[in-house]
């Protein structure tokens, strides 16, 4: 048994954050990946859903530097909202029959299909974290964090920047077109 498991008493739930914030960056990795090799430029309804799934990552990120917080829970579950709603609003506007919907379907969905579903996951995540961790009604006490988890932290932080210098080139300092087909900045 380590001695930072005797140590931090949030050992259990730091490990468990980590493991839920490595798959979020799997999904934007992924989406970005997609972007990248597949050429599809997010529309600016896919971008607010990245930048949701941002938000989401922070309040993870938290609970995994700082300990397991009702405020982390809440950043998180709250951010997953508002990504929520941006997918069901871009479902809505594709859901008319004939519509093809925005860019290519991966395993049957669109992308903002499964954003839907993650925000969904990452609520629930969140609701069954608050009930099972004990040690949530207080901001712990700052410890290191171990190697791994210092790694995903530090993904984390390397994809959202990806992500916003993608946007950047894509929009510029202004509002994105609605069906973007080029980046503003690459000409």
């Amino acid at each position: 048994m380590s001695t930072h498991f005797r140590t931090d008493p949030f050992y259990a739930s730091r490990v468990v954050n980590t493991f839920a914030l490595l798959a979020l960056c799997g999904v934007l990795g992924f989406a970005f990946a997609w972007q990248l090799l597949y050429h599809e430029i997010p529309c600016p309804l896919c971008l607010l859903q990245r930048v949701a799934f941002i938000l989401t990552g922070i309040g993870l990120l938290l609970n995994v530097q700082y300990g397991p917080a009702n405020l982390h829970y809440g950043i998180t579950i709250l951010s997953a909202l508002a990504g929520a709603s941006v997918a069901a609003r871009q479902m809505a506007l594709h859901i008319m029959p004939g519509d093809a919907g925005y860019g290519a379907p991966f395993l049957g969905l669109h992308f903002y299909t499964w954003a839907l579903l993650m925000f969904i996951a990452l609520i629930l995540y969140c609701g069954l974290m608050l009930c099972v961790d004990r040690a949530n009604v207080q901001i712990a006490a700052s410890r290191s964090t171990g190697p791994y988890a210092r790694q995903v932290l530090w993904l984390f932080f390397l994809l959202a920047l990806a992500n916003m210098g993608s946007t950047l080139l894509e929009c510029g300092f202004g509002a994105c077109v609605d069906n973007p087909v080029r980046y503003l900045w690459l000409g």
